[in-house]
């Protein structure tokens, strides 16, 4: 089914829906700023604009699909509270708007996700419940626990609500570029499930339709490039062994995918040597943290598997939750 057809499923978010998630959002999320960065211009031959969404609320922009999603929830769905499964960034995403809202969270989590995110986690209020990424489901201890206690499931980005709240990302980034008589050639965004991708792409059909959307990827994990080039959704055959751990999801969304299939012009796949590079490079030279997850993006540019020569680029930068140790080996 293409991209007009889709749209007409009441189960797909629309731009309408990313404008709404924009009002709920007013006030509680950052609206992070488009940066430049004249080492970056000088080394690629283009002119490349940097989404700085490590500033925002958590350090991801996760917070808003999260807040989005349960800021949607009627009475009786805050009183029941929120069960979460997530690598760490949705995880607290969802841990801070549970408790801006006031409400009751759990999130399941992989007891090998750095330890930043799970103390952020704990830090916002939200019960932890650690699983093993090899051998236990996720979604079914979360499904376990929604069960028991009546909590309501907010998924990482297969969810209308949440691909709505990350587009907001998107809105702004088109939004500060036409405020400036700008348009971009093309967005480069790291890939997990999809749902960040997702909600730009939704953003870029109403209001920057010619900007060509690429997605960044890690080695191994390369399950939306692969989907793209076999035209259904592909499996990752591992879960675990990248640097990447925000991107280590194990297929793409039904949603995501529906939505990101006909729009993306294709995905540049990285190596964790090249997400290193990309931290030392935002650090030396922006003076910005990123983990590697949310340095896919610069990474895939700085490698040369996207080319931004000659053109006007946009670069999310989505996450910098990085442990220290990690975050120094890659200055080393």
């Amino acid at each position: 089914m293409g991209w007009k057809g889709e749209m007409t499923d009441p189960s797909f978010p629309t731009f309408d829906d990313v404008r709404a998630a924009a009002g709920r959002l007013a006030g509680y999320a950052v609206r992070t700023p488009l940066l430049s960065c004249p080492a970056l211009d000088a080394l690629t031959g283009g002119r490349v604009r940097l989404k700085a969404e490590p500033l925002q609320r958590t350090g991801t922009f996760k917070f808003r699909g999260a807040f989005n999603a349960l800021s949607k929830l009627d009475e009786a769905g805050r009183a029941r509270g929120v069960v979460a499964f997530s690598s760490g960034n949705h995880a607290q995403g969802v841990a801070e708007a549970a408790r801006l809202l006031g409400m009751k969270a759990t999130i399941v989590m992989p007891s090998d996700a750095p330890g930043i995110k799970q103390r952020g986690v704990v830090a916002r209020g939200a019960v932890l419940r650690l699983y093993d990424r090899d051998t236990e489901s996720r979604e079914e201890i979360a499904a376990e626990i929604s069960a028991a206690t009546g909590a309501v499931v907010i998924p990482a980005f297969d969810h209308p609500d949440i691909i709505a709240g990350q587009g907001t990302a998107g809105l702004e980034i088109f939004e500060t570029l036409a405020a400036e008589g700008l348009h971009a050639d093309q967005l480069i965004c790291c890939v997990g499930g999809g749902g960040l991708i997702a909600g730009i792409n939704l953003a870029a059909e109403a209001l920057s339709p010619q900007t060509r959307i690429w997605g960044a990827e890690p080695d191994g994990f390369d399950d939306t490039a692969r989907s793209l080039a076999s035209g259904r959704r592909e499996s990752n055959a591992r879960r675990s062994g990248s640097l990447c751990d925000a991107l280590l999801s194990e297929t793409p969304g039904v949603l995501t995918f529906a939505i990101n299939q006909p729009r993306l012009t294709g995905v540049g796949v990285i190596s964790d040597a090249d997400a290193l590079r990309a931290m030392r490079f935002a650090f030396e030279h922006m003076k910005i943290v990123l983990e590697p997850g949310g340095a896919a993006a610069l990474a895939a540019v700085l490698a040369g598997r996207v080319d931004v020569a000659d053109s006007l680029s946009v670069v999310v930068l989505s996450g910098g939750n990085v442990e220290p140790e990690l975050f120094a080996r890659a200055l080393a």
